[in-house]
């Protein structure tokens, strides 16, 4: 088996964990087996020395350590908001971040009286993955809000009760929406952020796995309204909507992720017949979900890299 190609930082063993168990979380998550599949295949590791409670505290997300930006710093406001959807499921509800400087002094978000009308800031759609609105998701956005963006992450889960604390259940509720309505509820999100009273008029989005295909097909459907998407390792729009887009989309891929990676060579095919504005990374040696810091799939120098490449990608688009 081949080894972990990068550095476990939570994982609770010397051992590295072996690539095949990686393969087989990406399988797990997004329904490619079931969970009794997923742990029989763990349970045959045991023989090279690791536990099942070893394999499965490294795989599973642990979401104390996803927290890069309190939710209570001083530079950003945090609430959530409704917005309607009526081409969705009637209604949405996410997560709103406001950097302090928009907000008259002393007063907290949520309230549209508390906003300084004279300021201004582009706008960023935050995407998570097929489990809902899960607590890395939510720090994305704070990240986002801190560098001086409006930020706003949408739970698919909302018409369900929202995202349920774990994984697993909120990946069955996902799965059990309606995606058409899924889709009419994040472009709904969309024009309502952009249209946030302190927004300067230009909208961004960054989403992961099922979100980087939002990215995708918010470019696909709204091509004329999003001046910038970021999708992390996602599949393209249907391709009967693919010859809208025109970007400027920055995509990003994990070398490892064949089952993403497989999707590429069509789409890009398309994005050159329309002659899209596009800048694609490879990452050598990563997984699928190298982004999220709350599972050992993910590789700091990798994310930080490409985070980086998004801040500026977003600021050559939107700040302008």
């Amino acid at each position: 088996m081949s080894p972990q190609p990068k550095s476990d930082n939570n994982a609770h063993t010397s051992q590295p964990i072996p690539q095949e168990a990686f393969d087989w979380y990406d399988e797990y998550a997004h329904g490619i087996i079931d969970r009794r599949e997923f742990m029989a295949r763990l349970a045959g590791l045991v023989a090279l020395g690791f536990t099942l409670s070893t394999l499965t505290g490294a795989l599973m997300p642990n979401y104390a350590l996803a927290e890069q930006v309190s939710f209570n710093d001083p530079t950003i406001q945090a609430s959530y908001v409704k917005f309607p959807s009526p081409e969705g499921y009637g209604e949405g509800r996410g997560y709103l971040v406001l950097p302090s400087a928009l907000l008259i002094p002393g007063q907290k978000a949520g309230d549209p009286k508390t906003l300084d009308p004279t300021k201004k800031a582009p706008v960023v759609l935050v995407v998570h993955e097929n489990r809902g609105l899960n607590p890395y998701i939510e720090d994305v956005a704070r990240r986002l809000a801190a560098k001086g963006y409006i930020a706003f992450a949408p739970d698919a889960l909302y018409s369900l009760g929202g995202y349920p604390g774990n994984d697993d259940a909120g990946r069955a509720m996902q799965a059990s929406l309606d995606r058409a309505k899924i889709e009419q509820d994040f472009i709904a999100a969309a024009r309502f952020l952009r249209a946030h009273p302190q927004s300067s008029g230009k909208l961004g989005a960054v989403g992961f796995c099922f979100g980087g295909y939002i990215v995708n097909m918010l470019a696909a459907t709204i091509p004329d309204e999003l001046a910038a998407g970021v999708p992390f390792y996602g599949t393209p729009a249907a391709t009967e909507l693919r010859s809208r887009v025109k970007g400027p989309l920055m995509l990003q891929f994990a070398a490892l992720d064949q089952r993403i990676n497989d999707t590429w060579a069509e789409y890009e095919a398309q994005l050159k017949a329309n002659k899209a504005d596009y800048v694609v990374y490879l990452y050598p040696n990563v997984n699928h979900g190298f982004h999220n810091d709350s599972t050992a799939r993910y590789d700091e120098p990798t994310a930080e890299l490409a985070w980086a490449r998004t801040l500026d990608f977003f600021g050559k688009h939107l700040l302008v």
